[in-house]
């Protein structure tokens, strides 16, 4: 493990900012993957609960290039991040035409921007472009080279890019600083997933790869490296979780072999062998439990796994056993895939990435409620959500199915919008944020308005780093509206 001067006088710090001075408004953000908590729980908020395209659309904005980033919200600052091939910009085609289960070649030149949008009206208040080049690596048709989430702390944006590097920005857009932690070999030319999150003065990142695979602690403000552990750990897709629970915080990062540390210094605390498996979904934590699984591969997975608060040393049950000292249960042939578990309630809720299937365990002891299908559902990508009682899961073709909460399983309604989704919601205190593949989405209480992307501008400051105009753009690297 490699800890740098900073950590020493930080670790004191960021524990009085856990224990003293944790922000209460983060109930009234959405500031990284899967919202405040990272559980995708909606709490203390006025949403909506039906929509279709001529009602509760506040208002739709036209992305153009190719991301499956989620939105974040910070007050009336919507995030997004975004990745576009100039070369089929420049010649009118449509940069998400990839054919399914092919491979993207790095031969095009690309953009990577972060978007700056007003919650109440779409309107973009600024455009910044973090860097421009041809991609470090190839990627997957089912994947972009921007499917990482970025997250703030509300002063700060950070985007992170894969092995394009990570960007951070002011509230204004103003580039802060920037990091590149390297290029490696993801298994299978599948590109890069996994979302940087916040803790105290921290930014934490999980970079699985097949070369060299490591967990990083930097300091907000300035990026430098405060601590860094390396993973004895292939490829992995999911985003790490602080997991606040009744005895302490952890660190937790997903895999083969899960693992959680202490978010101060990146000391192991436990781990637990998983048994194989594909980690594209993310853990996710509740005060007693957390819950996280693997997609079922050629070398195992499928089980979900329920870990104890305060678990120690190496958890993994013996074989044959279903449980251990710091494991309370583990369900096997779960289906989980792609979207992260949904502990709301009593229950675990898994979406199965194939076929509209979808799982229901009970919480605190594995047992399987129900299995059921819902009708019409290709496929599901993003994690659902809960709230007042119902669960929404969102289809890739754009279908929300939502469905009453608890052991009984009962459908309440459908809500349809038109365009294919990828990423996971964003909630503000009384609107939905969607992501289509095509359009930005606020849903609320109000009739349907059309935002264009493009507004009355003034530029900010040029970067050092600026290379050249931005198709479309003149001679701007980026732009704002005036404050």
């Amino acid at each position: 493990m490699k800890i740098t001067p900073c950590s020493l006088f930080k670790s004191l710090r960021v524990l009085l900012i856990v224990l003293f001075c944790v922000p209460s408004t983060w109930a009234d953000h959405w500031p990284q993957f899967r919202g405040p908590q990272g559980n995708q729980i909606a709490q203390d908020r006025q949403l909506p609960q039906v929509w279709n395209p001529d009602q509760n659309i506040k208002w739709q904005v036209k992305i153009p290039g190719r991301a499956w980033s989620s939105p974040v919200v910070w007050g009336d600052n919507i995030f997004i991040t975004n990745a576009v091939d100039e070369i089929l910009e420049s010649s009118g085609s449509s940069s998400r035409a990839v054919k399914s289960g092919s491979r993207i070649k790095p031969t095009n030149d690309h953009r990577w921007e972060v978007y700056c949008l007003d919650t109440d009206s779409g309107k973009v208040l600024w455009r910044q472009v973090a860097t421009r080049g041809k991609p470090t690596m190839i990627t997957h048709s089912d994947n972009t080279y921007a499917s990482e989430t970025p997250v703030t702390d509300g002063k700060r944006v950070y985007a992170y890019f894969g092995m394009n590097g990570l960007y951070c920005y002011d509230f204004t857009g103003k580039l802060l600083w920037e990091k590149d932690l390297g290029v490696y070999q993801m298994e299978r030319d599948w590109g890069t997933g996994s979302s940087p999150i916040i803790h105290g003065d921290l930014v934490y990142l999980q970079i699985d790869n097949e070369e060299q695979s490591f967990l990083v602690a930097l300091d907000i403000k300035t990026g430098e490296e405060c601590w860094r552990v390396s993973r004895q750990e292939g490829s992995n897709w999911c985003t790490p979780v602080i997991w606040q629970n009744r005895q302490r915080t952890e660190l937790v990062t997903g895999g083969k072999t899960v693992r959680g540390y202490d978010p101060l210094s990146g000391k192991l605390w436990w781990e637990l062998n998983v048994g194989g498996g594909r980690c594209s979904a993310s853990p996710t934590p509740d005060r007693e439990c957390l819950y996280f699984g693997t997609e079922k591969r050629n070398d195992g997975g499928g089980f979900l796994f329920a870990v104890k608060a305060g678990a120690n040393g190496d958890i993994t049950p013996k074989p044959g056993e279903t449980t251990s000292p710091g494991v309370l249960w583990v369900q096997n042939q779960t289906g989980i895939a792609f979207a992260s578990p949904l502990a709301y309630q009593d229950c675990v809720y898994i979406l199965e990435r194939n076929g509209g299937r979808i799982n229901c365990y009970y919480a605190r002891t594995g047992e399987s409620v129900y299995s059921e299908r819902l009708p019409g559902v290709r496929t599901f990508w993003a994690t659902p959500w809960a709230y007042k009682d119902k669960i929404f899961c969102l289809d890739d073709r754009g279908t929300t199915h939502v469905l009453q909460a608890g052991r009984e399983f009962k459908i309440l309604g459908q809500n349809k919008l038109s365009d294919n989704f990828y990423a996971s919601c964003a909630l503000t205190e009384n609107s939905i944020i969607l992501r289509g593949a095509e359009s930005l989405y606020c849903i609320g209480e109000s009739l349907i308005k059309t935002a264009e992307p493009e507004t009355d501008r003034l530029t900010l400051p040029l970067q050092d780093r600026y290379t050249g105009p931005i198709p479309g753009e003149k001679d701007r690297i980026g732009w704002s509206e005036g404050n």
